[in-house]
């Protein structure tokens, strides 16, 4: 179950899950709340799609809660008439949703950001009643899984679950496929340095932040370095307001947003690095895909993020929200090439030990299907 196919890093996992499962032990289907996004097309031909807004009518009158009603008596529907056995809610919203269900269905419940920070900044309305739906519905599931040790602490302690019961299974990453996909990346330009951002532009990714650091890095950047040049890829609704804080800040000529892309990994794999800026996040598939291209990082430590770190350095960190830490991420990247490519193949090796793609599905498998 996802929200869309829009092509955020839920969305991308789904997608994986859709693709990699073993047909000789499931036969996937996806439910979406709007069939629409940028990776629809890419869902694999045998994987039915089942989209309320084709089959639902927009009543009149807007009446608190009847939209989700609406759409848990449309997902039952689908279970009983397509026989489902197990059902993968991956969002919070497909959980407030799936929550509904009767036990006679087996539910796989992920938390993909640490619940204290996402729920109350996503949601404006209602966050106390959602808080204690999706307690409930995260108590009646049969697993709840989250993507980082950040994000299952912050589940257990946000919704009363018990301690330990969240399990940890960390997003894969689809190393072979992310290169296939980044044949059309170009060699980085020597007349500049590029940096990629990529994301959503909502509050919780940090943007504002990263434009904000900007004037400071550039006052400092080293002189033996090209010009920075900063590409934001990704749109959301924060995106003019971003783009009007690059033309207060007279950064345009350091600044490029090409709103949405179908799929990054040539933006990412052509770039001297990657920036995450984010505020919160659970476990950034970004950055995962970054790592496993070998495009070096710079991060905030938030959330799941910092996981990523192990005994041998693989980014340059930053504190969440500051940006006077950011600007120094950034200049510590532009001043020591030779720690950036240490950084580059010791994230390399963590991805392929603790992100590789087959092991990450079979445990998910084992999940769905525990017999």
């Amino acid at each position: 179950m996802a929200s869309s196919m829009r092509g955020g890093g839920s969305e991308r996992q789904v997608l994986l899950l859709a693709r990699h499962l073993d047909r000789e032990r499931f036969q996937p289907h996806l439910y979406l709340s709007d069939a629409v996004g940028d990776f629809l097309d890419q869902v694999p031909h045998d994987v039915p799609i089942h989209g309320y807004d084709a089959a639902s009518q927009a009543p009149a009158v807007y009446v608190p809660g009847r939209a989700l009603r609406r759409q848990a008596k449309y997902l039952r529907q689908v279970i009983r008439d397509a026989a489902i056995d197990v059902v993968y809610d991956r969002t919070f919203h497909m959980t407030l949703l799936a929550g509904s269900l009767a036990g006679n269905v087996r539910r796989v419940s992920t938390i993909v950001s640490p619940p204290d920070l996402a729920l109350p900044m996503v949601e404006s309305r209602f966050v106390e009643i959602k808080r204690r739906r999706l307690a409930a519905a995260y108590r009646r599931s049969d697993q709840v899984v989250a993507v980082s040790a950040q994000a299952a602490q912050s589940a257990e302690s946000y919704y009363g679950l018990p301690e330990g019961s969240v399990a940890i299974v960390r997003n894969p990453v689809d190393v072979d496929g992310l290169r296939d996909a980044a044949e059309a990346a170009t060699t980085p330009n020597g007349d500049r340095t590029l940096l990629v951002c990529v994301g959503r532009m909502t509050a919780e990714k940090g943007h504002r932040d990263l434009i904000a650091a900007l004037p400071a890095v550039l006052r400092a950047w080293p002189h033996d370095r090209p010009p920075l040049q900063l590409r934001l890829i990704g749109d959301g609704p924060l995106r003019g307001e971003i783009l009007r804080q690059v033309e207060s800040l007279r950064l345009s000529n350091h600044v490029r947003s090409v709103g949405a892309v179908a799929g990054a990994a040539a933006e990412i794999a052509s770039a001297d690095a990657l920036i995450l800026p984010s505020r919160f996040e659970g476990m950034p598939n970004v950055v995962l895909e970054a790592m496993a291209l070998g495009t070096a990082v710079i991060a905030t430590r938030a959330g799941g993020a910092v996981e990523l770190q192990r005994d041998r350095a693989t980014a340059f960190w930053a504190s969440p929200g500051d940006t006077d830490s950011i600007a120094d991420a950034i200049l510590r990247f532009a001043r020591q090439p030779e720690l950036a490519e240490q950084h580059r193949l010791a994230a390399k090796d963590l991805i392929r030990q603790e992100h590789d793609l087959r092991d990450v599905v079979r445990r998910i498998e084992d999940l769905l299907d525990p017999r």
